[in-house]
């Protein structure tokens, strides 16, 4: 993979976030877990570049985000669109989704990033919180969305693009 500057980056993050997805990933000392994402964001926030994403505290790959102080961001071209709907329904704690998904996995910038994404961000933590639904001003979207498990944001920096050429 090559890596871009963020001035050099032309993607459509609204393609990408909600229509291509993200494979969120995360590292603890022994293991490289990972779920599908297709709420988030990409701006600037204190002088840096930033993506957020929204992860519910039930989810498996929360553990690994919360240990870690990097995640990131892998996009995968449509021909593995199989592989990221297993991800999103399967837990880590029940299979080895690395495995069964047939996915490769490399170390960037102590990250597990897969080699066969398209696109990849690698992603330093700067802040989390506990999102709080009696906060969200639209009450349908709490009733839609936050009916139990709601999201923990996360800010994070984007110290790396990387892409596939």
């Amino acid at each position: 993979m090559k890596e871009i500057s963020a001035l050099d980056f032309n993607e459509n993050i609204f393609k990408l976030i909600g229509k291509d997805w993200f494979l969120v990933t995360a590292d603890d000392e022994n293991k490289t877990n990972m779920m599908t994402a297709s709420w988030g964001g990409m701006g600037v926030l204190f002088n840096k570049n930033v993506v957020t994403i929204y992860v519910r505290p039930s989810r498996y790959t929360k553990t690994f985000i919360d240990k870690s102080e990097k995640f990131s961001l892998c996009v995968l071209p449509e021909n593995y669109r199989d592989a990221l709907a297993y991800c999103g329904k399967v837990s880590g704690r029940d299979e080895d989704k690395i495995s069964k998904t047939g996915l490769t996995v490399s170390n960037i910038s102590d990250c597990s990033v897969f080699n066969e994404s398209k696109i990849a961000f690698v992603c330093k933590k700067l802040y989390s919180q506990q999102m709080d639904a009696n906060l969200l001003v639209d009450k349908k979207l709490r009733d839609t969305f936050w009916k139990e498990d709601v999201h923990v944001m996360y800010i994070a920096e984007i110290e790396k693009i990387l892409v596939n050429e």
